[in-house]
């Protein structure tokens, strides 16, 4: 397959509004014959670190809040998406796409990746682990101790992150719920990794160390059709503590809200429907688009509310499939630094 037949495979795959999509993106799309998240099942680990090609949609998401040796902030993404294009697990029948960013003072500097499932050009191993495309890896031992590195036209990064806390999932023992009408995934972070090692920018080289997030997820339709679009937080709070949350945007009705709040020995408390509350503030114009850079985030059971602040609101992923991440500061009852992501936005 050339490229320009594999774009337009993932076009197709991943449901671009060029293909008429439902729910962003296409995760609203149903499709036969794929598993579906069970909401009694639990994690295996490694084994779950692996891929679940049985299912339609997939990704292992990593974001890292980094500081140079003067205290100059810088956001890390590296990321990694299987999409299944018809059920019954064939690696040849998987495609998949990657990105990674730095968000630094000179400008958001953005990379993408795309290869086909079957020749070796991307793949994950579980144990030792191993998650590549092309020469972008995220290997080592096991998932809690790993390297990562990427590098585009004008940046490179080569990073270590390390973590003694457990995985933390997300939603019910790890079924994540999206919706009033029951879309769902299986979903765990590693939110206590300890990073450290080099950026390569168009200015030089900056060593930096920081705190690390890691997602992972798979479904089959998390997304109901509805649903234009998603605002996620990861929020390093100074306490030790962390938070996750997200809104996502209804078309038809009442945006839905979920999170996680995580203690500091990495307990987590699931949040209810509603329990969190993410409220847009100053918008800012990025790529065309009014997008807003900060947001009112309040947990009123766990006594949060703070404003998150984008550092650089020209965050933009001119991706196959666009999006705002970048990093965070917190202020407010609880300050800290995090990662938003924000889906959607025409």
């Amino acid at each position: 397959m050339n490229a320009r037949a594999l774009l337009v495979t993932l076009v197709l795959a991943l449901g671009a509004e060029a293909a008429g999509a439902q729910g962003f993106a296409g995760l609203g799309v149903t499709e036969d014959g794929f598993a579906l998240p069970d909401p009694n099942a639990r994690f295996a680990y490694p084994d779950d670190h692996g891929a679940h090609p049985e299912f339609r949609i997939e990704w292992w998401y990593v974001t890292a809040n980094l500081s140079g040796p003067d205290g100059t902030a810088y956001g890390v993404q590296w990321t990694l998406f299987r999409n299944a294009l018809k059920p019954g697990g064939a690696d040849s029948d998987q495609v998949w796409m990657g990105h990674a960013a730095i968000s630094q003072p000179g400008g958001h500097l953005v990379a993408e990746r795309l290869a086909r499932g079957g020749i070796g050009q991307a793949g994950v191993v579980a144990d030792p682990f191993h998650a590549f495309i092309d020469e972008w890896n995220i290997e080592g031992p096991s998932l809690s101790s790993v390297r990562i590195f990427a590098q585009g036209t004008d940046f490179a990064y080569d990073l270590d992150l390390k973590a003694d806390a457990p995985f933390v999932p997300q939603g019910q023992n790890g079924y994540s719920v999206k919706s009033d009408s029951g879309q769902a995934s299986h979903y765990f972070s590693q939110p206590f990794y300890r990073v450290s090692g080099v950026l390569t920018l168009p200015s030089g080289p900056v060593a930096v160390t920081g705190q690390g997030w890691l997602d992972r997820e798979w479904s089959s339709q998390p997304l109901a059709e509805t649903q234009t679009g998603w605002d996620w937080v990861s929020l390093h709070l100074d306490s030790g503590a962390k938070l996750m949350g997200y809104r996502l945007r209804d078309a038809a009705g009442d945006d839905y809200t979920v999170g996680t709040w995580i203690e500091p020995d990495g307990t987590p408390t699931p949040l209810a429907p509603g329990e969190i509350v993410l409220t847009p503030g100053k918008t800012a114009r990025v790529a065309e688009r009014s997008v807003p850079v900060a947001w009112r985030v309040e947990v009123p059971g766990r006594e949060v509310d703070v404003t998150l602040a984008a550092i650089y609101p020209d965050s933009w992923m001119p991706t196959l499939v666009p999006y705002w991440e970048g990093p965070v500061r917190l202020s407010g009852s609880h300050p800290g630094v995090g990662f938003l992501e924000m889906t959607g936005y025409e």
